[in-house]
């Protein structure tokens, strides 16, 4: 490794004690799902030092490629946060996100998009220009990752005070008012955090929340719950049934969160515990649910396209439940 690329990895990459569940001051639910959720933390920023350092962006695939299958999705993410980064740092055009989703990363687009949205954050305004957000339907998932990020890293005021920002400039384009709306998106996902993956407290968390702000919530939490895991499928059951009229909401976070993983080859058995007890369905089976959404989309009108294909698979979901609703598993089926 040369000098520099030692020194960008050191002076860029954060401290892996700001991803700890004591420092953070996030619910501990058991032993099991705090080391849960710091390995994501700690791969998140295992991923965004093999970024740090790549003399090109690619050059970070064969340190990714070696995080284990359940967290390499977080690896990922933190590595196109580092790139985005040093995007924002470049001189005229850098294009390190842009490289690094024409490799490997590709198939890991939604958690790159999300880091990007972390950058987002974490750098000046005036830069945001430099974010790479080409994808007509996916670059609001860069929101989620921006929300998210506030929910983590400033939990009282985001999470505990319900705070919400009057308007936010983002370079992504799409109607100005879905904007919060994908915020509230991350904003849920991180509650799955905070709660320390206790699907009781995320509920009640959620329903402290302004009435019209718990559908965007939900979906988050839905797509953490399969995505993280760290719950079995009695809770998960538990907190479908809870959510009641958002339950369709939860199964659309999580048929995101297993297409994710099934585009990327990382499902792993607490996708399949979570995808069935949120979905009724297996992760193949959602994300095949996700594609068929997508088939002719109208462009962006007064709701971005984003959201016409969050609806229909929501759609789905809520026919679904009518129809046959999900029959809840032993209480011994437990994530692994």
């Amino acid at each position: 490794m040369s000098i520099v690329a030692t020194l960008r990895r050191r002076i860029l990459t954060p401290d892996v004690s700001e991803t700890s569940v004591a420092v953070r001051g996030f619910h501990v639910k058991s032993p099991e799902a705090r080391e849960r959720l710091e390995t994501v933390g700690r791969s998140f920023l295992d991923g965004f030092a093999y970024a740090a350092e790549a003399r090109v962006p690619t050059d970070a695939e064969a340190g990714l490629e070696t995080v284990s299958v359940a967290y390499r999705g977080f690896a990922y993410e933190g590595a196109a946060m580092a790139l985005a980064v040093r995007d924002a740092l470049s001189i005229g055009r850098g294009r390190h996100v842009e490289r690094f989703l024409g490799g490997r990363a590709g198939a890991h687009v939604y958690m790159a998009y999300v880091g990007v949205g972390w950058a987002m954050a974490r750098i000046p305004a005036f830069r945001r220009h430099t974010l790479y957000a080409t994808d007509p339907v996916l670059r609001w998932l860069i929101l989620d990752g921006w929300g998210f990020h506030q929910a983590y890293f400033h939990t009282d005021r985001y999470v505990h005070g319900r705070y919400r920002p009057e308007r936010l400039d983002w370079p992504g384009g799409g109607p100005s008012g879905y904007v919060l709306r994908a915020v509230d998106q991350g904003i849920g996902r991180a509650m799955w955090f905070v709660a320390g993956t206790d699907a009781a407290l995320l509920n009640t968390m959620v329903q402290r929340f302004p009435e019209p702000r718990r559908a965007d919530l939900y979906a988050g939490a839905g797509l953490a719950a399969c995505y993280a895991g760290g719950a079995d499928a009695a809770e998960l059951h538990a907190l479908r049934d809870a959510a009641g009229p958002y339950a369709p909401e939860l199964a659309q976070g999580a048929s995101f969160a297993a297409g994710a993983r099934v585009r990327a080859g990382l499902v792993v058995p607490h996708n399949e515990v979570a995808t069935r007890a949120l979905c009724g369905l297996t992760p193949a089976e959602a994300a095949a649910v996700n594609d068929d959404a997508l088939l002719d989309l109208p462009a962006d009108g007064d709701l971005p396209a984003y959201e016409v294909w969050r609806q229909r698979i929501r759609a789905h979901y809520t026919h679904s439940a009518t129809a046959s609703p999900a029959t809840p598993p032993a209480s011994s089926e437990r994530t692994r």
